[in-house]
């Protein structure tokens, strides 16, 4: 089965949590309709769901339906809504160990209405699981994916895939599905036009299976994804994982993110190796949202090689990469990975985007304009946009490894960031991206060799051409014939 996106338009959109770019959201809507105003038509609001400082920032809701009450109400929402295309995340996999469905149950059992709503360990595996079984499973963190609480009085394992307080709901159970179709509603009422499935790809579990991205999680994301469009909302999927995920998910549903991107395109920053970039773009999706950064860091996974399966790049050349970005960013983003940060994949970087590329305004410039200039939704996140160095003082404070890319802006500092030279460039281009989205709507092609990436659209509202020589960091992109974005023509 495949899907048509509801929404054509690959307007650029704005990621941000709301409570670090802008305070709250009556504030957020007025930074889009002043400093940001012509930039972005759509905004991906992080969690807003309380609590916006739990154990995963927001990413552990504790009431679904409900705006943290610090940002303001769904009055707020469905303002900025009304004004932009706006994305919200539906958490799938997991609810918090706070939340009165989780509460109702430890107090009630199998009494309570909720009972079957949470997955334990003997749902999975009633007639118990061998440590090979329990090996096999796929961990994002160095700890077992069990917690035991006690359920009325009786010790039970329960399902928590990130953290002891990060509860996984049984999807497929009457009660965990009607708990999702709640939140689904209160979107729609809100006028939430796209969804962002988090963690999809650890919601079924099964034995003998790693329980990540099996075929029977495809067969939910087809069917959460109906639902979901039902209520006129599309689906954005969210994972990271080897990009053979990313080219089989991505007919079955609206869009995919293209994790690839920030990498290959690092990589050819670097190196000057225009290659592995370009033969991405040959057979990357065409219906992805592209990023650079996200809140969780710099993703390898999705170039890297798994088992047999070749890469997008060689281990080695990612060896290369992650050790560049390291040396780059003074070492600091070192503080706040792999094992530092509690993720089992030492190829999973915190660090902004601006101290990948050594806080190199040239680079940093030029990444975006490959960004824009690629198929897909362009999404820029908050940090990345404001040209935001590490947050060491923050790391250092919270000891979250990923706070190292999550910033906070209060209006002095928000306009400080805004009148760096490369932002204002940035946002410049953006703004001429957004002017120019019928280009994108055409025929795409790209040639790569040595340092020089060659993009092309060709539609009915122009021919546009760029040359970009990775290398030495210029670039030419033309327009019907006449020359759009040159060197400095933004700064």
């Amino acid at each position: 089965m495949s899907y048509s996106p509801l929404i054509v338009s690959t307007e650029p959109q704005l990621i941000a949590y709301v409570d670090r770019l802008a305070g709250d959201l009556g504030t957020l809507e007025e930074v889009l309709h002043s400093e940001l105003e012509g930039v972005f038509s759509g905004v991906h609001l992080l969690p807003f769901y309380p609590p916006i400082d739990g154990s995963d920032a927001g990413f552990d809701p504790a009431d679904h339906t409900a705006v943290d009450p610090r940002l303001g109400n769904w009055n707020d929402v469905a303002r900025i809504a009304a004004g932009h295309r706006l994305m919200a995340d539906l958490i799938v996999n997991h609810i918090s160990s706070d939340s009165s469905q989780f509460q109702d149950w430890i107090a009630q059992g199998a009494a309570s209405k909720f009972d079957g709503m949470f997955l334990t360990r003997d749902r999975v595996f009633p007639d118990g699981a061998s440590q090979e079984e329990l090996d096999q499973i796929y961990r994002p963190r160095p700890w077992p994916p069990f917690t035991t609480y006690e359920i009325a009085g009786e010790p039970r394992e329960i399902w928590t895939t990130f953290t002891s307080k990060q509860i996984d709901l049984d999807v497929n159970h009457p009660s965990a599905w009607a708990y999702l179709m709640t939140v689904l509603d209160r979107f729609r009422e809100a006028g939430i036009d796209l969804v962002r499935l988090d963690a999809i790809g650890y919601a079924i579990k099964k034995p003998g299976t790693t329980s990540f991205m099996i075929p029977e999680c495809f067969d939910f994301i087809k069917r959460i994804t109906g639902a979901t469009r039902q209520r006129g909302m599309d689906v954005l999927v969210e994972i990271h994982s080897h990009h053979r995920f990313q080219l089989d998910v991505a007919g079955q549903v609206d869009r995919i993110y293209d994790f690839a991107l920030p990498p290959l395109v690092l990589y050819g920053l670097l190196f000057g190796d225009a290659a592995p970039l370009g033969r991405w773009l040959e057979i990357a999706p065409r219906n992805s949202v592209t990023v650079l950064d996200t809140h969780d860091g710099i993703g390898m996974v999705d170039v890297a090689p798994e088992g047999n399966e070749p890469g997008l790049l060689t281990a080695t050349q990612v060896d290369r990469l992650v050790a560049s970005i390291h040396t780059a960013s003074g070492g600091t983003s070192v503080k706040a990975s792999g094992s530092a940060a509690m993720n089992l994949d030492s190829y999973q970087i915190n660090c902004t985007f601006y101290d990948a590329v050594g806080r190199d305004d040239d680079a940093h410039f030029l990444a975006r304009l490959i960004q824009l200039l690629v198929p897909g939704i362009p999404q820029v996140y908050y940090a990345g946009l404001l040209a935001a160095p590490n947050q060491v003082a923050l790391l250092a404070n919270t000891g979250v490894g990923r706070d190292l890319n999550r910033p906070y802006y209060d209006a002095e500092s928000r306009r400080i960031a805004l009148g760096k030279p490369v932002v204002r460039a940035s946002l410049a281009l953006i703004r001429w991206r957004a002017q120019h989205d019928a280009v994108f709507q055409g025929a795409f092609t790209c040639k790569a060799w040595d340092s020089t990436l060659w993009l092309g659209w060709e539609s009915r509202a122009g021919t546009l051409k760029a040359e970009i020589d990775l290398a030495d960091r210029s670039f030419c992109v033309e327009l019907d014939g006449e020359q759009i974005v040159e060197p400095n023509g933004f700064r």
